[in-house]
């Protein structure tokens, strides 16, 4: 399984602000979208940075509430780590899980083309799971039928 089997089921679309924007804006896309991150890009096709509610946190314990007037470029994560289609889910678990980061935006040919969360790797395995577990059930169905036949 790579990353662009993800994408598939899960579609492209990426929340994304400007590095010009307030985090009250930002803010108010996390929340309403229900998400955890949100990709900067000055152009919707760059990425520029990505800023978590982690990054909110931890200007929040820096600047107070003023942090919510501050541009979206003061808060977010600069150097963000990325994932290509076809990178394997195999790889970006372990990614994920050593340098303890929960979105990777995914770039193809220089282009933001999908964003991959940690909770999107757990139901692709999870579904993964669950493929294999009824193919194994049909499996031994179908052994078991071929058995009996031949019995009689």
């Amino acid at each position: 399984m790579n990353v662009e089997t993800i994408l598939r089921t899960k579609g492209r679309a990426v929340a994304t602000i400007g590095p010009d924007e307030t985090v009250g804006a930002a803010l108010d896309e996390l929340i309403s979208r229900n998400i955890g991150a949100i990709v900067v890009s000055k152009d919707g096709e760059s990425v520029d940075g990505i800023i978590s509610e982690r990054d909110v946190v931890h200007a929040l314990a820096a600047h107070g509430t003023d942090l919510l007037s501050l541009k979206v470029a003061e808060v977010m994560t600069q150097r963000v780590i990325t994932c290509d289609p076809a990178d394997s889910v195999e790889q970006l678990m372990a990614e994920m899980t050593n340098r303890r980061i929960r979105h990777f935006p995914v770039v193809q040919d220089g282009r933001l083309c999908g964003i991959v969360s940690i909770g999107d790797v757990v139901k692709n395995r999870l579904d993964e799971v669950e493929f294999d577990a009824l193919a194994a059930l049909v499996h031994r169905r179908c052994v078991r039928t071929r058995s009996f036949s031949t019995a009689h």
